[in-house]
């Protein structure tokens, strides 16, 4: 069952780079006493996902912030080596945050996981993009067709904010 506004996000873990290299976060780490944007997308670099939707957020990402969100981040099925060079190609740094979900844990947790196996892609997210205050989703916004980003594009988030 897909999670909805109201519900507190699961415990769960992220890939994140860090200074030293790999390293995890936990959904406490990220969400816990904290208002967040949260968006995901099938695969980073691939074409809606790096020429739409992350650039949305990247954009926005001062007008988000000023509504009182202290990060956004962006997951997605791919190993933090890709999704911290995705960052890098979309000059998200200071803007957007990366969070790998490499085997589709979080996404599975949350029953936003679609299966893009006949595409070759196997199991990814589902585009969604959310706010989150405190571990509990205020707002989502689930998009119907993976090669689109306008329900779960940064615009329409802030309109809801």
């Amino acid at each position: 069952m897909a999670i909805k506004v109201g519900d507190r996000l699961p415990e769960a873990k992220f890939r994140v780079m860090t200074a030293e290299g790999p390293g995890w976060k936990t959904t406490d780490e990220v969400f816990k006493g904290k208002k967040v944007v949260l968006f995901a997308v099938p695969g980073a670099f691939t074409p809606t996902c790096h020429k739409n939707h992350m650039p949305g957020f990247v954009t926005n990402a001062d007008k988000i912030k000023a509504k009182g969100v202290e990060n956004i981040y962006v997951t997605s099925v791919n190993d933090v080596f890709v999704m911290t060079e995705w960052k890098k190609a979309s000059a998200a740094d200071g803007k957007v945050d990366v969070l790998a979900d490499g085997a589709a844990e979080f996404a599975k947790a949350i029953g936003l996981d679609m299966d893009m196996s006949a595409g070759g892609m196997g199991v990814r997210s589902k585009r969604y993009a959310m706010l989150v205050d405190d571990g509990v989703v205020k707002t989502l916004n689930i998009e119907e067709a993976p090669g689109k980003a306008d329900i779960s594009g940064a615009e329409n988030l802030l309109k809801g904010m």
